[in-house]
Order: C-alpha cells, then structure tokens, then sequence
C-alpha cells in the first residue's frame, strides 16, 4: 500500500505539535529560571517537602495532559542535605494512540545551587535518558545521553537546573516592576536568564481563584519551539503570597496556544489544606 505524501506530512506535523506541547512544560521550567534573583540565604525548599501540585495541559481549547510537580524526601548528596523535586509529564489516553508521552524530570538543589538533574523522556518515538553531573569543585556539569557524555560545561556561582528554577523562584519576593535574573544550565550550555515581574492579576482556575503576580520570562535563550516562533511569548502566573505557588502558565508558539492550568494541590507536609485564594 502506498501512502501519499501529504498524508505522511500531515501525521509528521502532528507527531511534531504533540512533540512541542508536552515539551513546553518542561520549558515552564526553563523560563521560571530565566525569572531568577540571588538570595542573601539558601532557600527554604526543605519546607515544601510533600507538596503535590496537578496541571491539566490544553493544546488551544483541546485537554492533551497531565502535569504534576512534587517536593519528594530531603535527600543527602555528598553528606549535604538537599531538596528533592519531580516532575511527571502524561498524555491522556485519546491521544496516546497519536502521540504518547511519558516524561519523568528530578532534581536534586542544596539552597543555593544544583547537585543533580535526570531527565526521562518517552514522546513518541523519541527517547532520553539525560543525566547531568555537577562538580562544583571544578565548577563545570557534563551532559549524558543513554550515557553518551557531552561537555564539561564551565559554570557559573549559584548556576540551577531548569526544574531546580522554579523552587527557587518561589523563595524570591515577586513584586511589579522586577527585573530579575539567574544563571540556569541544561548541560549543554549556561545562560543568564531574566524575566519582569508586569503586575498583580486575579487568576481563575479549575482549582480556585487566586491573588497573583504576572512573569513574563524572556524567552530568547530558550531553544527549541519557542527559537522557531517569530514572537512566541511566555507568562507565568504565581501566588501573590509566601507560596508563589504557580495556578496559570500560557504560551503562544508557531504551533499554537498552549496554557497549563491548576486543577488540584497537596499542600506541604504540616500545613493547611486550603489552596483556593478566593
């Protein structure tokens, strides 16, 4: 049987979208940490552990996704004590039989700076296993692929992995008018990353309605989707409170409108259960 062409086209530009949107939210993480300013003291992540925050992820008014960021254990690296974070990425099952994804990103971040970073990647037919290994007594990280190394990377002081970022940003005070900024690796390469913080916003969402700060990273360092987009834009909406605690993410990109919406939360361990600002 032969296939005509433009139908191979059209199930590769498919293949491709689906490809871009459950990347995207990955690349939430990476321009959270291009919103980034240093701390005069470690972040308090540690307080955090147990929290279980559920996104649902729409392609245009189509729901394609799940998305759940979580604070796991402390762990210990090197005898140091450090924040552990994940998050799991999932197509729904109307469009695993197009495009299934299974993506699996943690972190390992002391306060101040990232120790390690693994990132599974099932989309499709595309597979990563990606590992970056820091060594901060030499300041570089190296890139690994199914083991195949890349690098060493020189650093920066106080250089954080794209998921670390986001952490780290809830421990910053977000206020309008901030030009922010932070050095954030994918192992590759390390760039400075900034964003403004524009203005507070009342956010509704499946999960409540929220107080929030509106971000909007500057996303030119991203690669990717948002490097093919003349004029992509980013927006982050966060808690306009101690959690800056992420409800809303939208993004606009050569293949469409994309956003991530709040649809359920765990809070910490030894806090209250509410979440709704409303």
């Amino acid at each position: 049987m032969t296939i005509p062409v433009h139908c191979t086209r059209g199930a590769q530009e498919r293949e491709w979208r689906f490809s871009c949107f459950f990347r995207l939210f990955a690349f939430l993480a990476a321009a959270v940490a291009i919103g980034l300013a240093a701390l005069d003291s470690p972040a308090a992540a540690g307080s955090l552990t147990g929290e279980r925050a559920v996104y649902q992820l729409r392609w245009s008014f189509i729901p394609a996704g799940e998305v759940v960021l979580e604070v796991l254990a402390d762990d210990a690296i090197a005898g140091r004590p450090v924040s552990h974070f994940r998050l799991l990425a999932r197509s729904l099952p109307h469009l695993d039989l197009f495009y299934r994804v299974r993506d699996r990103i943690e972190s390992w971040f002391d306060g101040e700076k990232s120790l390690g970073y693994e990132k599974d990647q099932q989309e499709g037919r595309h597979r990563r296993q990606v590992r970056l290994a820091f060594d901060w007594r030499a300041v570089a990280v190296t890139y690994r692929n199914f083991g195949k190394a890349h690098g060493p990377v020189p650093l920066q002081p106080g250089t954080v992995d794209p998921l670390s970022a986001y952490y780290f940003l809830r421990s910053c005070e977000l206020a309008p008018g901030m030009v922010i900024q932070r050095p954030v690796t994918d192992g590759k390469r390390v760039v400075v990353g900034r964003a403004r913080v524009v203005r507070r916003e009342s956010v509704a969402t499946p999960a409540g309605r929220f107080d929030t700060v509106l971000v909007e990273p500057d996303i030119k360092e991203v690669r990717g989707v948002f490097e093919k987009t003349t004029g992509a834009t980013m927006r982050l909406w966060l808690t306009d409170d101690d959690r800056r605690l992420l409800v809303r993410a939208a993004s606009r990109v050569v293949v469409g409108s994309f956003v991530a919406e709040l649809v359920s939360y765990r809070p910490p361990i030894g806090q209250a259960a509410a979440v709704d600002g409303s």
